[in-house]
């Protein structure tokens, strides 16, 4: 089995920014939001990093050349996550191992926290693990939905659950560890059936499971984990965090 890579969901424009800079390229504590997410990808053993772009994908590349071990995937227009990640198939279609996929502006994730999804991946010999944290604020995040036996069912985005859903606590932090193949075979059955008309990767773990296949969802990240950064404030609160983290002895 080859060792773990990367796919890194960078394509967006941040209209919330307020900014013509890529939304992932804006700065906390002195380092790009998705060079703190390409650190904690390599502290969790990851050597290949698939990059997504697609807003100002140029820039991106020119900001980011440096990183030897990043490649650059092009997503064109902006189809929904699954598709961004659809996007990295032909440039992983020989990888065959674990992939983690992550938000670019999630710059508070730690390595220790992949690895655990890396490790309960390859331990239960599962075809996905979902990252999850526990939160009482979950206002517009994926909630997770288990079964009586408390085994995972699906992902349900705030916008298409029910009222019942939308009080469970426990979420998606956008965080995942895949089988690869089964990943993208996985993605060739989602369907944009949702208020948005997107392809959702959140789909993807549902189908998996519909298929037999071992999913798992695993509460190993803490909620800062999860924090993407879609407005200025957002990324002072961010910031704040890191420096905190920094701090302790």
């Amino acid at each position: 089995m080859s060792a773990p890579v990367a796919i890194v969901l960078a394509a967006g424009k941040g209209t919330r920014m307020k900014s013509d800079l890529p939304k992932v390229l804006h700065e906390v504590c002195g380092k790009s939001m998705v060079e703190h997410v390409f650190a904690a990808v390599r502290g969790a053993g990851v050597q290949r990093i698939v990059c997504v772009i697609g807003h100002q994908a140029d820039l991106m590349r020119a900001r980011l050349s440096g990183h030897r071990d990043v490649e650059f995937a092009l997503q064109a227009e902006q189809n929904g996550t699954g598709h961004a990640v659809q996007m990295a198939a032909d440039l992983l279609a020989s990888h065959n191992g674990p992939v983690l996929v992550l938000a670019g502006d999630t710059p508070l994730l730690r390595s220790e926290s992949l690895q655990e999804l890396l490790d309960e991946l390859t331990s239960n010999n599962a075809a996905a693990v979902v990252g999850t944290a526990l939160t009482e604020a979950n206002q517009g995040l994926g909630r997770i939905v288990r079964d009586a036996d408390g085994q995972f069912v699906e992902i349900v985005e705030e916008k298409d659950a029910t009222p019942e859903q939308k009080a469970i606590q426990e979420i998606n932090t956008g965080c995942y560890a895949f089988d690869c193949r089964s990943l993208f075979e996985a993605l060739a059955e989602v369907k944009p059936l949702n208020n948005q008309g997107e392809y959702y990767l959140t789909d993807c773990p549902a189908i998996l499971r519909s298929q037999g296949r071992t999913v798992l969802a695993a509460a190993k990240l803490d909620i800062h984990e999860a924090m993407g950064v879609n407005t200025r404030e957002q990324l002072a609160d961010v910031e704040q965090v890191l420096q905190e983290r920094d701090s302790r002895p």
